[in-house]
């Protein structure tokens, strides 16, 4: 199995238009990606395996470090090291640009604290009620240096 991550581009937003609720995490709309897609501060990527999105991943460059905005892998692939390949490309990213890596999670998702926490992330800080009511973000950063 060959998880292959290239950058996205319109057409593969288009292949997963009409599943984004569905059969990703129902959190952003194709609107939403749209206009992330145009932004000249963000890079979006894919997973593929055997030509299928299996997940996605993006980053907004700040001037002093690189915000993951999401990982978000198909609900019915989630297990089979597609994040952790997502993951990977992003913290190459970062080494390469020599920029710190940042993001926030839902205090209450333990699979991706224990993700980002193998990769090194390390808890920074908490937004109260970030995510709504009774529902805070552990901030997490990647400290290259």
């Amino acid at each position: 199995m060959e998880i292959l991550i290239n950058e996205m581009t319109l057409s593969h937003l288009l292949q997963i238009k009409d599943i984004l609720s569905t059969e990703f995490d129902n959190f952003w709309t194709y609107t939403i990606f749209e206009n992330e897609l145009k932004n000249p501060n963000s890079k979006y990527f894919v997973a593929l395996l055997n030509n299928e999105i299996v997940g996605f991943a993006g980053i907004w460059k700040a001037v002093d470090d690189i915000h993951i905005t999401n990982i978000v892998t198909k609900i019915t692939k989630r297990h089979m090291g597609i994040a952790s390949k997502l993951l990977e490309n992003l913290i190459n990213i970062a080494k390469n640009e020599k920029l710190n890596l940042t993001l926030e999670v839902k205090q209450s998702n333990i699979n991706a604290i224990k993700l980002y926490e193998k990769y090194n992330f390390k808890k920074v800080g908490l937004r109260k009620n970030y995510y709504g009511q009774n529902e805070n973000a552990i901030i997490m950063t990647l400290i290259f240096n």
